[in-house]
């Protein structure tokens, strides 16, 4: 169905966000991480490559 998102698109579309939140929290409070945000861009790939790959 176009428009719809399966379960686990989704469900790494909101890891990715939490992920977001986790990694400028821990920024915020103890200094910045390029581990933490190379990790996060790594997890945004993914669940881009994955809404990508659903659509066609």
């Amino acid at each position: 169905m176009a428009g719809s998102t399966d379960g686990s698109t989704r469900t790494m579309g909101v890891l990715t966000v939490g992920g977001l939140v986790m990694v400028t929290a821990y920024t915020v409070a103890l200094g910045s991480n390029g581990w933490l945000w190379f990790g996060w861009v790594v997890l945004g790939l993914i669940t881009l490559g994955m809404v990508v790959t659903r659509n066609t």
